[in-house]
């Protein structure tokens, strides 16, 4: 396993749609395992491949449940609408207010090739929604209602 180096807003990378994941052979279990040890190292909840310059649909997602690995991610239903504050770790020192849905559901297939589907609400429907964003090519500051990066800073 290898700490790769996350992308930060500006780098045309994370504008790109990356493509399906054809096959899950040895090179897709690696970036997982990659992709893990940099989330974790960063102290991130999710990244998607993108953030490490690969374009393919494969994110990861730890929200203190566990790993979630998902290759070729798709939302297939999702319920409600909650507004809370994110952040990206290729946008790192800036935090802003996103509505996601409340509840998501995705389908995808796992490290060994098997079809999967995860339910997630809360800051897991909240990582979803995020990781798979990026894989389209879309940063939450696209979608952000308001930047609350200063707001701390300002009621002092």
């Amino acid at each position: 396993m290898a700490t790769r180096r996350i992308l930060t807003d500006g780098d045309e990378t994370l504008r790109k749609i990356s493509r399906p994941v054809a096959e899950v052979d040895k090179r897709t279990k690696i970036l997982l395992d990659d992709m893990a040890e940099t989330m974790y190292k960063n102290e991130g909840v999710g990244l998607a491949a993108p953030q490490v310059g690969v374009l393919r649909r494969i994110v990861v997602i730890d929200v203190g449940e566990g790993l979630y690995e998902l290759i070729n991610p798709e939302i297939v239903s999702s319920e409600g609408a909650k507004i809370g504050e994110e952040g990206c770790l290729s946008i790192p020192g800036r935090r802003g207010m996103v509505e996601r849905p409340a509840k998501v559901t995705v389908k995808a297939i796992n490290r060994k090739g098997k079809a999967i589907q995860l339910t997630g609400e809360g800051l897991l429907a909240v990582a979803i929604c995020h990781e798979l964003d990026h894989l389209d090519g879309i940063l939450y500051t696209d979608k952000m209602i308001e930047d609350v990066t200063n707001k701390e800073e300002n009621v002092k």
